[in-house]
């Protein structure tokens, strides 16, 4: 029940906020103070776009629940998101690498206000699914591909930069891919 009022009031915070936090172009990763008093100024035409596009939230990480899982504060209101493209090791089950991946993404993102762009869509559990990216501008998504701590979830995914860094961080051996006969998450559940 809880995540239900959850869902619907994101949707309503999204969609209908005509307070401090605007919506932002999907173009614009990192957005400076000027920006944000630029984007304040708009109309309302900006903020009544179709909710099928991609938008973007400022949020702060404040848990991570395993390598491809957060937990995030917006606007006073705690959200899993779901890492979009990506899929990690399992924690749970003690998959190798699990843990790993889990501390590798706390290292990238967590405490940190970043920025997450998401078509607005949930997963069967009923996170939302996203990009992270950090005030740097860095695709924290693509850094744990890179990393080795991910594999490019493809079943999900049709993003070909991702199997790129994949291809890339199998090649060098570096994170996961160490091992010589990695299992994928979705072999491993």
């Amino acid at each position: 029940m809880n995540r239900i009022i959850a869902i619907i009031l994101l949707i309503v915070v999204t969609s209908g906020c005509k307070r401090h936090r605007p919506i932002i172009e999907p173009q614009s990763i990192v957005i400076s103070n000027s920006d944000k008093k630029n984007t304040n100024n708009t109309n309302n035409s900006t903020e009544e776009k179709d909710l099928t596009k991609e938008k973007q939230l400022e949020v702060k990480i404040i848990r991570i629940l395993d390598g491809d899982t957060v937990e995030m504060l917006y606007d006073q209101l705690p959200i899993k998101l779901r890492l979009a493209h990506i899929d990690c090791p399992e924690k749970r089950g003690k998959q190798p690498f699990g843990n790993r991946a889990k501390i590798a993404l706390s290292d990238l993102c967590f405490g940190q206000i970043v920025t997450i762009h998401s078509d607005g869509k949930f997963d069967r559990n009923g996170r939302l699914i996203g990009v992270i990216f950090t005030k740097e501008g860095l695709n924290v998504n693509k850094e744990m591909v890179r990393l080795g701590m991910a594999w490019h979830y493809k079943k999900y995914s049709d993003d070909m930069s991702y199997d790129v860094l994949e291809k890339e961080a199998r090649k060098a051996k570096v994170g996961l891919w160490i091992d010589p006969n990695p299992i994928a998450p979705w072999d491993f559940r």
